[in-house]
């Protein structure tokens, strides 16, 4: 198990090649042999893993797949897949005859979930606060003893209502007070999780006045949640309920990526494993400008937008049902020693039928 979604080791590779030197013994006192050639060549490898979500087109987990169901390509290059296993939120009963022979125990089967909700203040009110209705009915109803839940609102500056718990109650209270913008008590250390009583949000965030200091824009409070859950191991979804970001529009209406901020929020969300699902507050029917935005933000980050549906119960069942199993892909990739960037990885299955949804890449180097 890892804590982080890759880790990298540094090798290094040097080969000398000498050539022989015949001297009267005489002369080897005044000279000594020198190589004709040297060859040195330093790589970093890095071990991926990718957890790949594989429905049907009902939306139903596909379980019983192997590696040879799978082809991961870097640059358009296929490369070789070291190891596959399934987690699932619950045991499977069933299919745990079929897993078994395809060799995964039941045993790499963890039970733990992680779901962040994530509300920015929006001048639809109405809309918002039916959508914390509607989490609210989730969380008391929906939820599997082994899910964490933390709640996280945001309007001038990120707020942390609730940090990872399974405490129906104390979620309740924290959706409540994240939709009608109640103010936090900051992220001081008294406020911080001890070390062992389950996974925390808080302890990767900046402490007191940093965390409002730091969060100037919804783009940095995003970035900053992502880059608090990589400590914890497993797939995060982030279930965001929004109207869109604040962007620029072409004079077509179409969205325009903010490019001081959102290519550091997208790699922060893929280099902590977390799936970004918006949930679109606009009513059903309404046309929003920013959806380009929604759409982008799930799909690079293995999420999916929601909208014009006629309910918000709708899409939170729908994430915690497809997010009852997934597969985690490992491979080795090397890259040359020193260097930094952003790699983009595409996921396909021998099976068109198949629905894959994962993470665009990952970031290498320092």
């Amino acid at each position: 198990m890892f804590s982080r979604y890759f880790r990298t080791a540094a090798l290094a590779f040097a080969a000398s090649c000498l050539a022989p030197a015949l001297v009267a013994q005489s002369a080897q006192t005044d000279q000594e042999q020198q190589p004709q050639g040297q060859f040195e060549e330093k790589v970093d490898v890095k071990e991926v893993l990718l957890d790949v979500l594989v429905t049907d087109r009902q939306g139903n987990v596909i379980v019983g797949l192997d590696k040879n169901d799978f082809q991961v390509l870097e640059d358009g290059k296929p490369v070789d897949l070291t190891g596959i296993a399934f987690y699932s939120n619950r045991r499977l009963v069933q299919a745990s005859d079929e897993l078994t022979k395809r060799g995964v125990t039941a045993d790499q089967v963890p039970e733990d979930r992680y779901f962040v909700l994530f509300f920015v203040d929006s001048p639809l009110m109405s809309q918002q606060l039916d959508a914390g209705r509607r989490a609210r009915e989730w969380v008391n109803t929906g939820l599997l003893p082994n899910d964490w839940v933390a709640v996280v609102s945001f309007d001038s500056k990120l707020k942390v209502h609730e940090d990872f718990t399974r405490d129906r109650k104390a979620l309740d209270q924290g959706i409540v007070d994240a939709v009608q913008g109640k103010d936090d008590d900051g992220n001081w250390p008294s406020r911080i999780k001890k070390e062992g009583t389950g996974p925390s949000l808080r302890v990767g965030l900046p402490r007191g006045e940093d965390l409002r200091d730091k969060t100037v824009s919804v783009y940095d409070a995003v970035r900053l949640v992502a880059d608090a859950t990589g400590s914890i191991t497993g797939r995060k979804n982030l279930l965001l309920f929004t109207g869109g970001f604040p962007a620029r529009t072409n004079t077509f209406g179409q969205y325009l990526p903010d490019q001081r901020r959102y290519p550091g929020m997208s790699r922060a969300l893929n280099d902590s494993n977390v799936a970004v699902y918006p949930i679109d507050l606009n009513p059903t029917g309404t046309e929003n400008m920013l959806s380009d935005f929604m759409n982008q933000i799930a799909n690079d980050t293995g999420g999916r937008y929601f909208y014009n549906f006629t309910n918000f119960i709708t899409p939170l069942e729908q994430i915690a049902s497809e997010n009852s199993g997934y597969y985690l892909l490992s491979y080795r990739s090397e890259k040359p020693a020193g260097a930094t960037g952003f790699q983009e990885v595409r996921v396909k299955t021998t099976n068109p039928e198949f629905r894959i949804r994962t993470r665009k890449g990952y970031d290498y180097g320092s």
